[in-house]
């Protein structure tokens, strides 16, 4: 199933104040059950899903990369798998994409994918992000 990107309006503005590095710096996939708002801004406007059980509090972290070509910017980001634990993981519907590193501000947040619902993971079992639906996937282009 493809999803669709919902940028922050924040990484705009970032973006432009050098408060991204979108080759070099960390970033980051959380999960969580609340919905995001494009008014969010840092990942500490997130409710993060509850650690344990195959979840790792902040997420996990994307091997990401940033190029240019004939006016076009692309990031691209690779898989994350989540394996449930020994008791079922928390409940989750939204993949919040950010920056753990900090420039202008601490951990801005970058963009959100919504599954359509709650997706509990259950002992063994798996759920993989995949930006665009590629392993190592686009997240977003900018033209």
């Amino acid at each position: 199933m493809a999803l669709t990107y919902n940028k922050f309006n924040s990484f705009v503005s970032e973006l432009g104040l050098m408060g991204h590095q979108l080759n070099t710096d960390t970033h980051k996939v959380a999960l969580t059950n609340t919905a995001p708002v494009a008014t969010n801004t840092i990942f500490a406007n997130i409710t993060d899903l509850t650690a344990g059980n195959g979840y790792t509090a902040g997420g996990s972290g994307a091997t990401n990369s940033y190029s240019a070509s004939g006016g076009i910017g692309t990031l691209t980001a690779s898989q994350i798998v989540w394996t449930g634990g020994a008791s079922a993981m928390a409940t989750f519907r939204y993949a919040v994409y950010y920056n753990s590193n900090t420039h202008n501000v601490v951990a801005p947040l970058i963009g959100w994918w919504d599954y359509g619902s709650g997706i509990t993971l259950n002992p063994g079992e798996t759920a993989t992000f995949k930006p665009n639906s590629s392993s190592s996937g686009t997240v977003f282009t900018i033209a």
